[in-house]
């Protein structure tokens, strides 16, 4: 009987050693099976790059006036058209004259009978108040004639453009606003060598905007080309609406490509930060939804990480992660073919 339960003690160790023998077997060739997929690497580190926000505003004239006399009257002479370029000091548009002249003329009366006065007053022959009320009387109708003078013959107050032209020569100004510009106007001028875009910025980058700050616009009119700006003014209000504020960017236009109405993309490099980054092929998405990841290499092995994309720079885009640091080996090439888990091997 001893015997026996001997034998059958030997014979499930033998079965026993034998299967622990078959799935060693079973791993090593499953292991010898197993794919390798290989991989190109580049070093994680940081790098330092100018962080930039970007608005959309609308170019607009530098300057533009709407031009009109102080008081309604008749319209002798428009010169410009519309279009024309006009320099400093040309004059636009010549209002009726009628009641400069009488102004004139009453003064030159008043400057003959102010100096005979003058005379008598020497003489003794009139009283200090009858003269004091005559040189008084001569002052104000010399401020009026100044008057009548400067709002019967418009001029342009600076290089420009005509961009509006609402009556024509012979009518009556009436003084009402233009329906196009909702302003009383008899001409408008526009300076155009230089442009300006109004920029809503968020509140919380205020303490980063500075006066003489560069900015870059693109415009749709001109895809690939970008024209330089620089902040001229800085608005000190915030918004509570939108909780933005105002900032205004100069651009130079000496070459006329530029109008204004052009819609554009205003792009401001804030500061200087260390980031992440990586070359945009190197981070994926997982179908149906907005997850992004990107795998490293550790030990032969691919691991899979979850990211959070950052602002883009040219090719490449910030990634940020805790599970990321500096030195990792992330996989920038065969990466779409990747496992987490997966058996990697490293080619130059």
């Amino acid at each position: 009987m001893m015997k026996k339960s001997l034998k059958l003690v030997t014979l499930f160790a033998i079965i026993l050693a034998a299967s622990c023998s078959q799935e060693r077997m079973d791993q090593k060739a499953e292991e010898t099976d197993e794919r390798i997929e290989p991989v190109r690497t580049m070093t994680l580190d940081y790098q330092t790059v100018a962080r930039s926000v970007e608005y959309t505003a609308t170019l607009l004239a530098f300057e533009e006036i709407h031009m009109a006399p102080a008081a309604p009257g008749r319209i002798e002479k428009i010169y410009p058209e519309v279009g024309d370029r006009v320099k400093k000091g040309e004059m636009l548009v010549q209002m009726d004259r009628t009641q400069l002249h009488q102004a004139e003329i009453q003064l030159k009366t008043l400057e003959a009978d102010f100096r005979r006065f003058d005379t008598l007053k020497k003489a003794g022959s009139i009283p200090q108040q009858q003269y004091d009320q005559l040189k008084s009387q001569i002052d104000v109708l010399k401020a009026n004639v100044e008057f009548l003078r400067e709002n019967t013959r418009l001029h342009a107050p600076f290089n420009g453009v005509i961009s509006g032209r609402y009556y024509e020569s012979g009518e009556v100004y009436s003084g009402a606003p233009s329906p196009l510009t909702a302003k009383a106007a008899v001409v408008s001028i526009v300076q155009i060598d230089r442009l300006k875009a109004v920029v809503p910025v968020s509140e919380r980058f205020f303490p980063l905007i500075k006066i003489g700050m560069e900015a870059d616009l693109n415009i749709d009119t001109y895809p690939g080309k970008t024209f330089k700006g620089h902040v001229f003014r800085i608005h000190p209000t915030i918004d509570p609406a939108s909780r933005t504020f105002s900032v205004e960017v100069a651009i130079n236009n000496q070459d006329n490509k530029l109008r204004p109405g052009m819609f554009s993309r205003v792009n401001f490099d804030l500061e200087e930060i260390e980031a992440l980054l990586l070359p945009a092929i190197a981070v994926l998405k997982l179908q149906g939804s907005n997850e992004r990841y990107i795998f490293i290499e550790e030990n032969n092995r691919a691991r899979r990480i979850g990211v959070i994309m950052g602002t883009r720079y040219n090719d490449d885009v910030e990634v940020i992660s805790d599970e990321l640091k500096p030195g990792q080996k992330v996989i920038v090439s065969g990466q779409a073919r990747l496992l987490d888990g997966m058996a990697v091997e490293v080619v130059e």
